[in-house]
């Protein structure tokens, strides 16, 4: 019987999901990670923030699954073997982050944060009818998520531009790729959504010169990593009114510490990183369907790039 470990970086979660393993897949032997247990000769690890020890124990790994779309974590550890590296594609966290990014963009331009505020002032006062036209969006990272994302907005209405680090074709989205088309991409946005996988070359990407090349009224939406903000030059934009709002859902350090300025800056919105959840039933489907043609020794989807990172 083919073994399979799970491991994640908090002992409830490998117990959660080892249980949700073992339900969805009994063909499969499922075992948990303990730190003092002996190797288990598992083929196959299913993973999320693993303890680099695994990769020491557990020698017979022949591929490793991420539950997340996320790799960086995982790409950073030093004893990772070269073996393939698999991470969910969607596994229902595209529509999550439609809905997240749709509910902060109306909040925003169809003016309902500032009917809060008049509720709370019991002040009756509409204001001035949207134009779309006036919200133009640019997705930053055009993979599954970023394109669902991308297609979701534009089909409300909103001028809608994407970036990419290669050529990509969406219907509805006006695509920019490289260094070289960055600056026209920014010159397109107002709303900034970040899908980005982070990797050496993203990190750090949203710095004061990025800030600097979107539209006036600027607004960010990071529901990428908290890496590739530069905290410092985007408290600096918020400051001087060149970014009027910022929503974030992840930040350089998790959980955000009490003291750090976002949690009291009038301009910033803030989420515990909850923009998107791996669906259990979706996750195990994929991962058992690629284990099954790992085993038949057929090509498998969504194998992480040694190169790129994602």
């Amino acid at each position: 019987m083919v073994k399979v470990i799970v491991a994640t970086g908090d002992p409830g979660s490998t117990r959660k999901w080892c249980e949700v393993m073992r339900r969805g897949l009994p063909e499969f032997e499922v075992v948990a990670w303990d730190a003092g247990a002996e190797a288990s000769g598992a083929r196959y690890a299913v993973v999320w923030m693993p303890p680099d020890a695994l990769f020491r124990r557990e020698t017979g790994l022949q591929a490793v699954f991420n539950l997340g779309a996320g790799v960086d974590h995982l790409m950073g550890l030093p004893s990772l073997p070269d073996i393939p590296v698999l991470r969910l594609e969607d596994a229902g966290m595209a529509a999550q982050m439609a809905e997240y990014v749709i509910h902060s963009l109306a909040a925003l331009s169809r003016g309902f944060d500032a009917y809060a505020l008049q509720q709370a002032r019991r002040r009756w006062a509409p204001l001035p009818v949207m134009r779309h036209a006036d919200w133009p969006v640019g997705v930053m990272g055009l993979g599954k998520l970023g394109a669902h994302v991308a297609r979701a907005v534009s089909g409300l209405g909103y001028p809608v531009a994407g970036w990419a680090r290669g050529p990509r074709r969406i219907e509805g989205v006006r695509a920019f790729h490289g260094a070289e088309q960055l600056q026209d991409f920014l010159g397109h946005t107002r709303v900034l959504v970040n899908l980005l996988p982070l990797t050496p070359q993203t990190t750090g990407i949203i710095d004061r010169g990025l800030l600097a090349g979107l539209l006036p009224d600027a607004v960010v939406i990071n529901i990428a990593r908290g890496g590739h903000v530069v905290d410092e030059d985007l408290l600096a934009a918020l400051d001087a009114g060149r970014v009027q709002t910022a929503v974030l859902d992840v930040f350089n350090e998790e959980p955000l510490p009490s003291g750090h300025p976002y949690w009291s800056h009038p301009r910033v919105r803030i989420t515990p990183h909850v923009a998107a959840t791996t669906l259990e039933t979706h996750a195990v489907e994929q991962i058992g369907e690629r284990i099954r043609r790992l085993e038949r020794g057929e090509p498998v989807e969504g194998v992480v790039g040694r190169d790129t990172g994602y």
